[in-house]
């Protein structure tokens, strides 16, 4: 293929991967989105590997085949409650492939550049791989916080602050030994392994609470760490594809950060949840009484009600009760009542993630309302039910001001008529931290297991259902 026709497919691919974030901006365009975005990525492929420049075609078969079943077998086992975790451990393997195509073109024959352009070029290079292996590191550390590997708790290092400013003055430093010296492959190895140390740092100092953010965040790094490998291989589809998805991982960082009320700067730098105190056992401290219910209580209370907003949380996403939920929805909704759902920004472990699990669901779009167009009326509803969700609903994020989460905008639950949480046990959240909402009058717990019990849930309004029709 000519270079010219290589040109040309990359900015058809280009223009497809523009349509393809404008289509997943919305529900309803979301998947039509994702399909630009196959089509896109498809025609850049398939141009690269057709370039003057690819010839070894033998090893390139033998990357890719191995590569796509491996994928291909994970993408179909990996559950929807797994997804962040996938998501984390892709972002590292693109920060590693930046890393490793820096070394590879740093190390690679004569390459016939000289004066400025060599001096650019290797200052591609250097940061190519500074910012892969943050993105490397960081996602590495993410996944083991999403999988219980790591504690959700923030790593609280002495001096935390002196010390990542350190890492990043000695990279800087051997950025400088790397330009000026004939071979810099010693210092280039020597950052990368300071670069790796930050991105572990990095993450390590976010607490559980921002994991959402960490996501979006790590998703904008690898976009990022994507545009200077494209650099480094003088590819533009790949320096096109990559600033389009680190500036909108940024964007989206930012707007979930405002939407927590928490400094942009201040989560990068690590240190939520500094003050979470969560009791060793995981179950919440004595605040109260608790008012337990069951199945049967909560179908009289929605029997009973014209008005009721779901709240989900991370737990239905684990107890994969989506589907039974969007039934319960349907039966209410054929007996005329609204309902209607509530989701928080940062509800499960990464953006959106509620919304792909109701879409999954079949649950209709236009019923799927985030916080802040739900927030006011809840004072209005007859019934809440919560689902699986914790710090979401916490409302010392409102009213304690020494609460790790405090000044973060949280599902109002507790203004509504009535509230039923569906929830294991009175263990505290993700963040660690306790939840007065549990002793509130007007609050019953269902304990249990989330799918049992909207199962359940489900069969006794369908037996009323019945019973409603025979009379």
């Amino acid at each position: 293929m000519t270079n010219n026709l290589v040109a040309v497919a990359y900015i058809a691919a280009s223009a497809l991967f523009i349509l393809s974030l404008g289509g997943l901006s919305n529900q309803e365009t979301a998947r039509q989105g994702n399909m630009f975005g196959i089509i896109g990525m498809a025609i850049a492929f398939i141009a690269t590997a057709l370039s003057a420049q690819v010839n070894g075609y033998g090893i390139l078969v033998g990357a890719i085949v191995p590569g796509a079943i491996i994928g291909s077998i994970l993408a179909a086992r990996v559950a929807m409650t797994s997804m962040p975790e996938l998501v984390a451990i892709l972002h590292s393997f693109v920060g590693l492939a930046a890393v490793l195509v820096g070394l590879a073109t740093y190390l690679q024959p004569e390459n016939g550049l000289t004066g400025v352009e060599a001096t650019i070029h290797e200052l591609e290079i250097f940061i190519g791989i500074f910012i892969g292996a943050v993105t490397f590191a960081g996602s590495v550390v993410a996944f083991g916080k999403l999988n219980g590997s790591f504690g959700s708790k923030p790593l609280m290092l002495p001096a935390r602050h002196l010390i990542n400013i350190g890492l990043l003055v000695g990279s800087v430093v051997l950025g400088y030994q790397f330009m000026s010296t004939a071979n810099g492959l010693q210092p280039l190895l020597i950052m990368t392994g300071l670069a790796c140390i930050l991105g572990f740092l990095l993450v390590m100092g976010i607490g559980g609470a921002d994991m959402p953010v960490v996501i979006s965040m790590l998703n904008s790094y690898s976009g990022w760490a994507a545009a200077a490998a494209g650099f480094m291989l003088s590819n533009d589809v790949l320096i096109v594809t990559g600033a389009l998805v680190g500036s909108s991982g940024a964007i989206l960082s930012y707007i979930m950060c405002e939407a927590m009320n928490r400094s942009f700067v201040s989560v990068i730098l690590g240190g939520f949840g500094e003050g979470a105190a969560a009791a060793p056992t995981g179950e919440a401290k004595p605040m109260g009484e608790a008012t337990a219910t069951n199945v049967e209580e909560v179908a009289e209370l929605l029997n009973d009600a014209k008005s009721v907003v779901i709240v989900p949380g991370y737990g239905m996403a684990v107890a994969q009760a989506q589907h039974s939920v969007s039934d319960i929805t349907k039966i209410l909704r054929q007996r005329g009542k609204e309902v209607r759902f509530g989701i928080h920004p940062v509800a499960g472990r990464m953006p959106g993630h509620m919304n792909v699990l109701l879409a999954e669901a079949n649950v209709p779009y236009d019923i799927v309302l985030e916080m802040d167009e739900i927030n006011d009326d809840l004072s209005d509803t007859d019934v809440v039910l919560v689902i699986g969700a914790n710090d979401t609903v916490n409302p010392s994020a409102l009213d304690d001001p020494t609460s790790p989460i405090a000044g973060m905008p949280v599902m109002e639950v507790w203004k509504s008529q009535n509230v039923v949480v569906m929830k294991r046990s009175l263990g505290i959240g993700y963040a660690g931290v306790d939840n007065p909402l549990f002793y509130m009058d007007n609050n019953q717990m269902l304990f249990g297991d989330a799918k049992a019990n909207v199962s359940a849930l489900l069969n006794e309004l369908a037996k009323t259902e019945k019973e409603l029709v025979a009379a």
